[in-house]
């Protein structure tokens, strides 16, 4: 038999150990835990849409879209776009684009934020811009003469009701082509740099109705009026409103429009009092087409010099951040 004194030895131990084991169990399991919280807070802690998702102003900064905005472009071009990358979701992938367009950002940049090769970023926005481009520029619509007046604004109304659309030329600087002809076409007299020309026509309630496609810098508005096609979508008794450097007023009676611009001094010591009142009135309203321009231009890639290696996709950019801009918020007051 065991002595008695020994047996109690044991028994002691033994709950001690048992105690000790006990002990182990629930600091393995607080480990455990704490190990799953650091994983959740380091894939948060990496850049992607899951971790800016829900933050409304964060998703409205890198993107230019609200929340909701993000997910419907999502839901509509997914049918048709596809993961270059594994490593990034669907929707990382849409964050990345948007993010060069809102923020001109370098591939270089966004390759950093997502921890992936410059050359995946290239390959996402060379596959997925034009898809985008084409799946939204039915975003840029021409619309009827009825809908044009079911819209019209207020400001427009007293001496403007028969204005179908408000045209301007905007300019995208890119790099100095390294072939001569190229480098003359794209030089731009009035920027002195290299760019590529857009016509911009908006209709009086705030929306882009008309983007044409890329021209030389070098190209006058009037010839670029005349070969974007615009011309082709006029009706008779159509108002256009523009500025001085649009000397279209024959090509559009010839299609039984009409030019509306502010008025010269040009062989005249000055404007008559009528005139002037006229050019102010025209100014009023005609100003919302540099609005719209402007508020186009907050997708920065717009305002950077566009490289060389990208200016193959800048008509789809512009087509892309122009149909982006008519779902946001109208900048024309309807009242």
């Amino acid at each position: 038999m065991v002595p008695k004194t020994v047996h109690d030895d044991l028994q002691l131990k033994y709950s001690q150990l048992h105690t000790e084991c006990d002990n182990l169990r629930e600091d393995i399991n607080k480990l455990k835990t704490e190990n799953e919280q650091l994983k959740e807070m380091l894939g948060t802690a990496q850049f992607s849409f899951a971790s800016l998702k829900c933050k409304a102003a964060q998703v409205l900064f890198f993107t230019g879209l609200t929340s909701a905005l993000f997910n419907w472009v999502l839901q509509t071009v997914k049918g048709s776009v596809e993961v270059i990358r594994g490593s990034l979701t669907l929707e990382d992938h849409l964050l990345a684009v948007l993010m060069k367009l809102r923020l001109g950002l370098t591939n270089k940049d966004i390759a950093f934020r997502f921890n992936v090769n410059e050359c995946d970023i290239s390959k996402i926005l060379r596959s997925w811009l034009p898809i985008m481009s084409q799946i939204l520029k039915p975003l840029i619509k021409w619309p009827s003469k009825h809908a044009i007046l079911k819209n019209m604004p207020k400001c427009f109304k007293p001496k403007y009701q028969r204005c179908r659309c408000i045209i301007d030329c905007t300019e995208i600087f890119i790099n100095r082509p390294t072939n001569l002809t190229a480098r003359a076409q794209t030089y731009s007299n009035y920027k002195s740099h290299n760019t590529v020309k857009y016509l911009v026509g908006m209709s009086p309630a705030g929306a882009i109705t008309f983007l044409s496609a890329g021209w030389g810098g070098r190209v006058s508005d009037k010839q670029l009026t005349a070969e974007s096609g615009f011309y082709d979508l006029l009706q008779v008794n159509d108002e256009i409103l523009a500025d001085r450097g649009f000397t279209i007023r024959d090509e559009l009676a010839l299609r039984g429009a009409t030019l509306r611009i502010p008025h010269f001094t040009k062989g005249k010591k000055q404007l008559s009092a009528q005139e002037v009142e006229t050019s102010r009135r025209l100014s009023n309203v005609r100003i919302h087409i540099e609005r719209i321009i402007g508020r186009w231009k907050t997708f920065r890639i717009l305002t950077t010099v566009i490289p060389l290696s990208q200016v193959d996709l800048l008509d789809d950019i512009v087509i892309v951040c122009a149909a982006l801009t008519n779902i946001c918020k109208c900048i024309v007051p309807r009242k």
